[in-house]
This record gives C-alpha cells, structure tokens and sequence, in this order.
C-alpha cells in the first residue's frame, strides 16, 4: 500500500470541496447579480460545478487504487472521463457571450463543443484504456487512442486556450480602472490555470505529473475564490469599499466577469 496515494485523494477531495463551495456562492448571489450578467453567472456555475464533478470519481479512484481493486478503478476512470469532456462547453459559452453579449452564439458554440465531446468520449469508451500503472504517489491510466487524444487537444483544448488568451488580450488592451481589470483578467487567468492542469492531469504519464497538476489545479481554484472575494488589502487598494450589513462589499461586485468593454464605456 502506497499512503501517497492518500494525500492525491485528498487534494482532489480539496479540489471537489472548493469548487462545490464556489459554485454555490456563485448561485447564492444570482439575484444580486445585473439581468445581462446572469447566463455569463450561470455559465461559470455550471464550470465549477463539472470541475468538481470531476474531481469526486478521481479522488474515490485514489482510494480504491490504495485498496488495490484496478477493477473498479477502470470504472471510476471512465466516469471521471465524461464530466472531463465537457468542462470546455460552459467555458466557451461564457467567453463567446462576455465579447458578443449574444445567447444564441454563446449556445451555438456550446453546442459544437458538446458534440466535440461527444466524440471524445466514443473514442475514448470504444478504444478503451492502458492500466493502471500504480505507483506510490499517483495511479494512471494511458488512453489506448491517439483520435480521442488528438480530438481533445485541437478541438476541446486549444480552441478554447486560445479564446482564453486573446479574451485576456482584449481585457490589457482596454483603458479601464484597476478594480474592473482585477475583476475582469484575475478570473480568466484562475480558469486558464484549472482548465490547462486539468488537460495535463488526465495525459500526466508520471505519478509526479500528475500531482503537480492536481495541486495546481487547487491552487487555481484558490485564484478565482480571490478574484470575486478579494483580500482586505487588495479592496483597499483597489478601492473597493467594504460593506456595513454585508461582510463582503458596499459597492455590488457582480459575482462573475464583468461586460468590461460596457464598463468602459460608462467609465469614459
């Protein structure tokens, strides 16, 4: 039995926890949020929610691989794989409908990306897996198709990496305050992180890879919790007013990435 194999589980649990936990904040304060904001709100909910969707199978799979039954372990990797194959969908509808402001193009893409993910995991299911190869700080598996590897990481990885970047391109070329910058590439850069360390977790081919990714992936999920929730000294300097009744804010902080090229317009 190899007990590093609980410390993995326990980061994922950690990953699972704070995801769950930052979603449902999110979803508590919907009716704080602007109308306009709301589908962009729901979108990131749905984001963390699938992270942590994700991370549940993995951590019970660290466990049974510490137990020693690949049996089950096979069954828990396939499950984890499905929320996996969808994570770019509400991640791609939140971006198209932050520049566009547009459902039906937000929706659209969505759309393209579920079918995308669709294919991976046939690809996935109808290959099967190589595994695991249990060692003393990880368990993995290696996925016995190269279609469903390279369909991941043109079609569900790069594309929406890409949009991630030039959206926070867009966000550094604009003229605006430090708070509704913070507000607005703060978040991006916390998604970026989750969603890039999760990719190299599902292909790590060393217990250590793996690892490193899962705790940065937490670490990611810490970023955007201080994104919507930012430090004492942060709002001070940011100039962010704290709130009487509230703990959080006087000034209303949509819980979500602001419509900055709106806000620029309003702050011009």
């Amino acid at each position: 039995m190899n007990p590093g194999l609980l410390l993995n589980s326990t980061i994922c649990f950690a990953i699972t926890l704070s995801s769950f936990a930052f979603a449902w904040v999110l979803s508590r304060n919907r009716e704080a949020c602007k109308e306009n904001s709301k589908p962009a709100l729901f979108s990131l909910i749905v984001f963390w929610t699938i992270v942590g969707l994700t991370y549940l199978p993995a951590a019970a799979r660290m466990i049974v691989a510490y137990l020693g039954n690949p049996g089950i372990e096979a069954i828990l990797y396939f499950i984890t794989a499905i929320p996996f194959a969808f994570i770019p969908v509400p991640l791609v509808f939140f971006i198209i409908y932050v520049i566009t402001g547009s459902i039906k193009a937000g929706e659209y893409i969505a759309l393209i990306f579920t079918i995308i993910g669709i294919a991976y995991l046939a690809f996935l299911y109808n290959s099967g897996i190589v595994g695991p190869i249990v060692t003393e700080w990880g368990s993995i598996f290696m996925i016995n198709s190269d279609a469903a590897i390279n369909l991941y990481l043109m079609g569900l990885f790069v594309i929406p990496t890409s949009m991630i970047l030039g959206l926070l391109l867009l966000i550094l070329l604009q003229r605006m305050p430090k708070r509704i910058r913070y507000r607005t590439a703060l978040p991006l850069v916390a998604i970026s992180f989750v969603f890039d360390f999760m990719l190299t977790d599902m292909i790590a081919i060393a217990d250590v890879m793996q690892m490193f990714a899962r705790v940065f992936v937490l670490i990611g999920t810490v970023l955007a919790y201080l994104a919507y929730f930012p430090p004492t000294t942060v709002r001070e300097r940011l100039g962010i007013r704290e709130q009487v009744n509230e703990p959080m804010y006087t000034e209303v902080i949509d819980p979500n990435i602001e419509f900055f090229l709106k806000e620029k317009s309003r702050n011009s």
